[in-house]
C-alpha cells in the first residue's frame, strides 16, 4: 500500500516557516507582512505567539484575494505596505509568503527592493512557502537581520558571546531565555546580544562583537553560519541541560573561543532505550543530558528542519507521521508532546513535554524550563 507523505492522519503540524519569521522578528520593531488570504493572521496569533497579548508588533495579513492572487497585483501590497510604513515608522519590513503567492511565483526580492526603495526603509522578502516547520523561516529571518544589521567591529576584550535561535515556538515563555543567559554569565561571558527574546534591534546589531555564538535551536544556525563566515565568529551547539552537560558546555565555548572552531556537545552512548521526539537542537540536547545522568541510550527522532551534521549517528530525520512510527517500536519511553502520544506503542512509557510549535497554547502552563527544571524531567525517566 502506498502511503502518502507530508499527511498526518492522527497527529498535529508543526508552525509552519512563515510563522517561524514572525516569530524570530517579532520583538525587533519591524513590519511583519504575511501575504496570504485573509485570517490566517489568527491563526499565528492565537496558536503560535504567547507574547500577542502582553507585547505590541507590527505583524499583518495582506488580505490576499483570489482575484489578486489570479491576476498578479502586486502594486496594491507594495502601495498598502509603504502607506502603512508611511503612518508606523517601522524599523524595518518583512514579507513571508504562504502556499497561495508560491503557486503564483511572486517574487519577494523583486518586491521587496521596490518597496523598500519607495519607502527608505530596510525591506526584506522572506520566500518561505508554508510547507516547511517554523525552524526554517526563523532561521531564513534571523540570517537575515545579521546580513543586514550588523557591521564588523573589534571583539570584546573579556569574554562574550551572542545567544542564537531563541524563540518562543522553541522554548515558550517560561524563562528558559533568561536561564541559558543566567548560565553564560555564571560561566563568564557577557551576553551581548539575544536572537531573538529580550534584545532590541540595536543590541542585535552589537552582536559582531562577541567573542563566540551559543545556538540553542536550528533556528539560529543560520546567523551562526553567517558569523562565522563573515566575522570568523565560532559557534557552540548546546543548550546548558543537567550539571554535567553544562560543564562540558562552559569547556567547549571556551575551547571555541580559543581556537576559532565551531563545537558542539552532544555526546552519545550505546542504545535506543529512550526516545525524544521534537525540533534537533533541543531534542539532542535533552537526550545527551539524559545519557550522562542515566547511562540510558537515548535516540533523537527530529520532526522539523534541521541542516545535515547536527544529528548523531543513531538519530533520525522523522518529518512525517509515518516516519515517526516504526522509530518507536520496542523503545521503553517515549519524551513528546502530548499530542503524540496516540501514535505511541502502549507498551513505552509516555512522558509530557508541552511543544509551543506543535500544540499551540493547548499545553503551554505545563511546559518547563528546560533548563532550571531539568531535574523533574529527569525523575519522570527515572
Amino acid at each position: 500500500m502506498l502511503l502518502m507523505k507530508q499527511t498526518a492522519r492522527i497527529i498535529s503540524t508543526y508552525a509552519a516557516d512563515v510563522f517561524g519569521v514572525c516569530s524570530a522578528l517579532f520583538e525587533l520593531g519591524g513590519m511583519t507582512v504575511m501575504h496570504d488570504a485573509s485570517g490566517c493572521n489568527s491563526t499565528y496569533s492565537t496558536h503560535d505567539e504567547p507574547r500577542w497579548y502582553d507585547m505590541d508588533s507590527m505583524v499583518f495579513i495582506s488580505a490576499l484575494s483570489e482575484m489578486e492572487a489570479i491576476m498578479g497585483d502586486d502594486e496594491k501590497l507594495i502601495n498598502d505596505i509603504a502607506s502603512a510604513a508611511k503612518e508606523l515608522h517601522p524599523k524595518f519590513i518583512a514579507i513571508a509568503g504562504t502556499p497561495i503567492p508560491t503557486m503564483t511565483g511572486f517574487d519577494f526580492t523583486a518586491v521587496a527592493g521596490l518597496i523598500e526603495q519607495q519607502t527608505g526603509i530596510p525591506t526584506f522578502g522572506f520566500a518561505t512557502t508554508g510547507m516547511n516547520t517554523y525552524a526554517h523561516g526563523a532561521s531564513m529571518a534571523l540570517r537575515g537581520i545579521a546580513e543586514r544589521f550588523v557591521k564588523p567591529q573589534p571583539k570584546t576584550e573579556n569574554l562574550s558571546a551572542n545567544i542564537l535561535g531563541l524563540t518562543p515556538l522553541d522554548f515558550s515563555v517560561n524563562g528558559t531565555d533568561k536561564s541559558v543567559a543566567a548560565f553564560l554569565e555564571e560561566a563568564g561571558f557577557e551576553v551581548v546580544s539575544k536572537w531573538a527574546m529580550g534584545s532590541t534591534l540595536e543590541e542585535l546589531s552589537d552582536a559582531g562583537k562577541a567573542q563566540v555564538n551559543l545556538v540553542v535551536s536550528a533556528s539560529g544556525l543560520g546567523a551562526a553560519k553567517y558569523f562565522y563566515e563573515k566575522f570568523g565568529t565560532p559557534y557552540v551547539i548546546g543548550i546548558p541541560i543537567g550539571d554535567k552537560q553544562k560543564e562540558l558546555l562552559k569547556k567547549a565555548l571556551l575551547d571555541a573561543v580559543k581556537s576559532g572552531e565551531n563545537k558542539s556537545v552532544f555526546s552519545q552512548i550505546e542504545g535506543t532505550e529512550i526516545a525524544v521526539i521534537g525540533e534537533g537542537v533541543t531534542s539532542l540536547a535533552l537526550a545527551a543530558a539524559i545519557e550522562l545522568e542515566t547511562n540510558k541510550g537515548v535516540k533523537v527522532l527530529c520532526a522539523t528542519d534541521c541542516p545535515e551534521g547536527v544529528l548523531r549517528a543513531k538519530d533520525r530525520m522523522t518529518p512525517d507521521e509515518d516516519d515517526i512510527i516504526p522509530e518507536l517500536e520496542n523503545v521503553q519511553a517515549i519524551i513528546a508532546d502530548p499530542l503524540y502520544k496516540p501514535i505511541c506503542p502502549k507498551t513505552a512509557k509516555f512522558i509530557r513535554l508541552g511543544d509551543e510549535a506543535f500544540s499551540g497554547r493547548m499545553f503551554r502552563s505545563e511546559i518547563p524550563d528546560i533548563v532550571s527544571d531539568f531535574k523533574s524531567i529527569l525523575k519522570e525517566v527515572l
